[in-house]
């Protein structure tokens, strides 16, 4: 017992150290001067994070002035995430999308109404029976006129609703696309399991909720 006794020790002030490493990078991360990612041939870009990629990818693609939804990771304070890696909850990220829009057709500020209208707001850590923090939500600023957006909005949902808003607000920093087998997932697998029961009733009680006249195929 006393020769193992120091090597716990030990194990617990290395177990520690790294997460105190671990925790001083995801702080950098959050507290970083956002990035301001420039228009593209007059098309913009917004990063969200609202549980699993695979369902907001198709909400936000049902949008008009949408154009396109991308999955990936962000938000985290490791390099080249994988799917794999993130599910772990050690690199910091979150499974995200990328949003290309035209903001002569819908706005930051219409995006972020988009999000909010689309997942459980109260959650932590996660959206339904999908946990962990690499599904939490976070809404990306990339300079201060987003930023005031997000946290007025958020402010008066929590004030409406007389609840606290999980969503963190981060300022962006890095998106990074995932595996190809996750983009358009919903659109090109509509009979698995997963997308029966999970992506396609959270798209149809978002559209319920959302205005008609904002939606693609509102009639």
């Amino acid at each position: 017992m006393k020769n193992i006794l120091p090597i716990i020790v030990l194990a617990l002030l290395v177990s520690c150290q790294n997460t105190a490493q671990v925790n001083n990078k995801q702080h950098a991360v959050i507290n970083a001067n956002p990035i301001e990612v420039p228009l593209e041939n007059g098309k913009a870009k917004a990063y969200f994070a609202s549980g699993c990629f695979w369902c907001v990818e198709a909400i936000y693609e049902s949008v008009k002035g949408v154009e396109e939804s991308i999955s990936g990771y962000s938000g985290g304070h490791t390099k080249n995430p994988t799917y794999d890696a993130s599910n772990t909850g050690r690199t910091g990220h979150a499974e995200a999308v990328e949003i290309i829009y035209d903001p002569n057709i819908v706005s930051f500020s219409t995006l972020v109404d988009v999000y909010f209208a689309s997942q459980n707001v109260t959650q932590v850590n996660g959206q339904g029976n999908d946990r962990g923090s690499q599904y939490r939500s976070i809404i990306f600023y990339q300079n201060e006129a987003q930023k005031q957006i997000i946290l007025k909005k958020k402010n008066a949902l929590a004030k409406k609703l007389n609840v606290k808003i999980a969503a963190e607000v981060y300022p962006f920093q890095k998106f990074w696309i995932a595996e190809n087998y996750h983009q358009n997932y919903e659109r090109l697998h509509p009979n698995h399991p997963y997308i029966q029961n999970v992506s396609i009733p959270r798209l149809k009680r978002f559209k319920a909720k959302f205005p008609k006249a904002l939606l693609k195929d509102a009639h």
